[in-house]
């Protein structure tokens, strides 16, 4: 199969495009997920029309193997194809959904504050992800946690310091680029500032011009200095960019602030655009996902990201469909689309090109668990002794976000299984710890949090727990807001699989 056909191949330079050319320009900036772990029929028919991506989701990884004969299917159909996947390490992984993740995320990185280590990082995650075929990374996340709350960010961002994260954007961007992966930083304008999930509703951020140039947008310009590929919007309001419409669907922002050059006060980014999951509610529950995928090509995204909660066959096709029928009524300018589905087969020509790291380059395996070790921040209470037998691990879990999903398992328990055997484990989501207290008996208590300065039962259980129970010891694996309580505290930023690993090895004092 050829490369995407172009526009210029079947229509003539100055007539209009024919049928055939408009509807694979209109597949070529979609990136639909699917289900199953091969390509469905519709899929591969979809890629022989001009489809110029497709999203991978946990659903459809089982191993690094299947993985890799899935990319490989889809590459028999379209050698070209732009392969996506949501996988930030960390929280957020869809390599490793089923084990958690080798490498922390953003905020373990940020708190070890090496940007060498954040670019070897970000490098071998990149080789991991080319060995199994995918070429487009929707990561890292250049937003500023700006506030602590924030439901969705938190331990995806480098931190709360505009340079910090600016500094680890650049690293990251550059250790991904290096195994030939292209980096999509998002959420732009930043998500940071907010208190509400864009997968749920549309979160607002109301600060001035000066605030958004000085915290915001300050990695988003180090990411494009650092030759960022791809650039995701965001599903937020900000008015003082544009009152009434959504990063995603401004032109404002898109054409106007992204593109404008930086002499006239923007970014002067001339890469690929593509938006966060166009069905997340903060689009869809107004818009609608037909009439939201049409605004926002027309505001200057370039590519569709579609799938997360699952795309089929018909919403594909409808997708197309909408995409055409907009550029026959004129809402959509077929330049605009010609321009946006370009920028696809641009990044698609880059991406093939690439040989992958290079040969020597890639750092050792145990690099993600280096920086979860350097990342522990440990506080040691009066009277601390350290474990002498297996403990009891009690998880007080809060309801995952959608980014992060219910499917990876995190914590400490199964680390401390395999180095104090017998140890035993209870999960819970509420302040009465009467249930937790007669399951740990006479053992030790470790307790494992996640964000415990934003749910009050967490934080009333743990008092509640170390009032009775004084030699508890205290993981936080979310972002440390709260003081450290316990006898011995250890701030993990992150609760990925290396995270938890560090941290047992810290309890059992095997500190590397």
């Amino acid at each position: 199969m050829s490369p995407i056909t172009r526009t210029s191949d079947v229509a003539g330079a100055d007539g209009p495009p024919t049928a055939d050319a408009l509807a694979a320009d209109a597949l070529a900036v979609l990136q639909p997920g699917f289900a199953g772990t091969t390509a469905p029929p519709w899929v591969l028919r979809l890629l022989g029309e001009g489809l110029g991506s497709v999203g991978v989701f946990s659903r459809n990884i089982e191993s690094p193997e299947q993985l890799a004969a899935l990319t490989a299917q889809l590459r028999a159909v379209r050698p070209d194809v732009l392969v996506a996947a949501d996988e930030e390490g960390g929280d957020v992984t869809r390599l490793e959904s089923r084990g958690g993740s080798s490498f922390p995320g953003n905020l373990a990185l940020g708190a070890v504050d090496d940007p060498k280590l954040t670019r070897a990082v970000a490098a071998e995650l990149g080789r991991r992800l080319a060995a199994c075929g995918v070429n487009f990374d929707w990561a890292p996340s250049a937003d500023v946690n700006s506030d602590p709350g924030n439901p969705v960010i938190g331990v995806r961002s480098f931190g709360a310091d505009p340079d910090l994260v600016a500094r680890h954007t650049a690293a990251y961007v550059e250790g991904l680029q290096s195994a030939g992966v292209a980096a999509s930083v998002k959420h732009f304008p930043g998500h940071g500032d907010t208190a509400i999930d864009s997968h749920h509703a549309l979160p607002r951020i109301d600060v001035d011009a000066a605030t958004l140039r000085a915290r915001e947008l300050v990695p988003f310009r180090a990411a494009v200095a650092a030759g960022a590929k791809v650039v995701m919007s965001a599903h937020i309001l900000v008015p003082a960019l544009d009152p009434d419409l959504p990063a995603t669907l401004s032109p404002a922002i898109l054409t106007g602030l992204l593109r404008a050059p930086e002499e006239e006060g923007g970014l002067g980014y001339d890469g690929l655009v593509v938006t966060d999951g166009i069905e997340m509610q903060a689009i869809a529950a107004a818009y609608g996902i037909e009439r939201g995928t049409v605004m926002a090509l027309a505001a200057g995204a370039d590519a569709i990201c579609v799938g997360g909660g699952l795309c089929d066959e018909r919403t594909a096709l409808n997708l197309r469909d909408a995409i055409v029928a907009a550029v026959r009524d004129g809402s959509l300018p077929a330049e605009r689309l010609a321009d946006a589905a370009r920028r696809v087969r641009e990044l698609a020509a880059w991406a093939a090109r690439q040989p992958g790291a290079a040969e020597g380059s890639a750092p050792g395996s145990d690099v993600g668990l280096e920086a979860a070790r350097r990342a522990l921040r440990i506080t040691r209470g009066e009277g601390f002794t350290p474990l002498d037998g297996p403990p009891y691990v009690a998880a007080f879990t809060p309801v995952a976000n959608i980014a992060v999903g219910d499917v990876t398992p995190w914590g400490v328990a199964a680390e401390l299984d395999r180095m104090l055997p017998g140890t035993l484990t209870g999960s819970y989501r509420s302040a009465d710890i009467t249930e937790l207290l007669a399951a740990a008996g006479e053992r030790r208590v470790v307790a494992v949090v996640r964000d415990a300065h934003r749910h009050a039962w967490m934080a009333e259980a743990l008092a509640a727990l170390l009032a009775v129970r004084p030699d508890t010891i205290v993981v936080e694996m979310g972002v440390p807001q709260a003081p450290p309580v316990g006898s011995l505290h250890i701030a993990t930023h992150g609760a990925a699989r290396v995270c938890g690993e560090a941290a047992a090895e810290a309890i059992v004092g095997r500190e590397a």
